[in-house]
């Protein structure tokens, strides 16, 4: 029962569009420029940096409340699950934040909504935040590639969550059975990430991905260079 109702609530808070609100804001439809994703990465390149962080902001809150909610109300009946109640609710929000049936199920891609989640994990175990920030911040500034560091930090997520497992890290009372449940949710959100991912993957694959930077001079002076290889490219052509 307390999977159901943890998904329910999760996919209700998932609907809440930090980055189609900001872009009616602003009088566009955030699905309709860039990428034409409805995350905080399009968002940052469609408005800029602050817009981008405030969605990042707004979208890793949205899980965290929710967790918050079902940690402090379920997870008082249910006091042994909290591990599981904390994923299926991040699972909850995540699948909102990716397919909002009032936006014909276009939504984002679940990365700042699963900042929420290894935040909101802090409390259970801080080594999933610790890690997992670091390799998309060192994948991010080596290569540029947000995609990149989401899906690798996914990978480490999965590793992380079977050896936590195993070794104990993630609550005294969980059963082998809970503890693949664990997993395979873990596998299922790192599945769920990829395959968000796809259309990104082919295009690193050909080393056409774009480039995410945060400040101006920066993104000024990449736009300069891809116009540059644009040109050239049509010319050749």
């Amino acid at each position: 029962m307390y999977r159901l109702i943890c998904l329910l609530v999760g996919y209700a808070f998932g609907l809440i569009q930090s980055a189609y609100i900001m872009g009616k804001m602003k009088g566009v439809d955030i699905r309709t420029v860039g990428s034409g994703n409805a995350g905080s990465t399009n968002a940052l390149r469609a408005f800029g940096t602050k817009a981008g962080f405030t969605v990042l902001g707004c979208d890793a809150l949205k899980t965290i409340v929710a967790i918050l909610l079902m940690r402090f109300t379920v997870g008082i009946i249910w006091p042994d699950y909290v591990a599981l109640i904390i994923m299926y609710t991040a699972v909850g929000v995540i699948l909102g934040h990716n397919f909002p049936f009032y936006l014909n199920f276009k939504g984002g891609k679940g990365m700042a909504a699963t900042l929420g989640l290894i935040i909101a994990l802090i409390a259970l175990q801080p080594l999933y935040f610790i890690t997992m920030f670091s390799l998309f911040v060192i994948i991010f500034v080596t290569t540029h590639y947000v995609s990149l560091g989401s899906m690798l930090a996914y990978v480490l997520f999965v590793i992380e969550t079977i050896a936590f497992g195993k070794l104990g890290m993630l609550g005294d009372n969980l059963s082998n059975a809970e503890l693949v449940e664990l997993n395979c949710i873990a596998f299922f959100l790192a599945a769920l990430a990829i395959f968000q991912h796809r259309k990104n993957c082919v295009r690193l694959a050909k080393g056409e991905e774009s480039k995410t930077y945060l400040t101006k001079k920066k993104k000024e002076e990449y736009k300069a260079l891809m116009a540059a290889k644009e040109a050239e490219a049509a010319k050749e052509g």
